[in-house]
C-alpha cells in the first residue's frame, strides 16, 4: 500500500477485469498517442539532427550511413535497439510530430504535407487519418 491508495493484488480478480476494460478502451480509441523517442546513440543523435533540420530530407538510410560513418545496416539494429522501431517508423513520427505543431500554427494542409516530406496532400491526409483517427483539417 502507498499513499494511501488501495492497491489491487495482481492475483485479484477485481484487477484482471480492470486490465481487460483498459486494454479494450484503448483498442477502441481511434487516436493513438503521438510518441517520438529521443536517441541516445551518437549516431542516431546525427541522423536525427538532419531531420529536426529538415523533415523533408528524403534521404535513404544507406545515404545517411554515408555521412555520419556507418553502414546501413548498423543504422538499422540501432534504430531498433535504441528507440524501439524502424528508421521508416521513427522518420514518420518525426514528420507527424512537426506537422503537428505546423497545424497548430495554422499553416495550410498542403503546406504542411510538403514540408514534413510527403510526396502530396492526400498521402499525408491518408497516414494522419489513420493515426490520429480525424483529418489533419478537422485537427486544426
Amino acid at each position: 500500500m502507498g499513499r494511501g491508495r488501495p492497491e489491487l493484488p495482481a492475483s485479484r480478480p477485481e484487477r484482471a477485469r480492470l486490465l481487460a476494460v483498459l486494454l479494450d478502451q484503448l483498442r477502441a480509441s481511434p487516436q493513438q498517442p503521438q510518441y517520438l523517442p529521443t536517441p541516445t546513440e551518437p549516431l542516431l543523435l546525427a541522423v536525427a539532427q538532419v531531420f529536426q533540420a529538415d523533415p523533408a530530407d528524403d534521404r535513404t538510410l544507406a545515404e545517411l550511413g554515408r555521412q555520419v560513418g556507418a553502414s546501413e545496416r548498423t543504422l538499422s539494429r540501432l534504430f531498433r535497439r535504441d528507440l524501439g522501431m524502424t528508421f521508416r517508423q521513427w522518420r514518420t513520427q518525426l514528420r507527424l510530430h512537426h506537422a503537428l505543431i505546423l497545424l497548430a500554427e495554422k499553416t495550410p494542409v498542403t503546406t504542411v504535407a510538403h514540408q514534413c516530406g510527403w510526396a502530396s496532400a492526400s498521402a499525408f491526409i491518408d497516414v494522419f487519418r489513420r493515426t490520429f483517427g480525424e483529418t489533419p483539417g478537422t485537427y486544426q
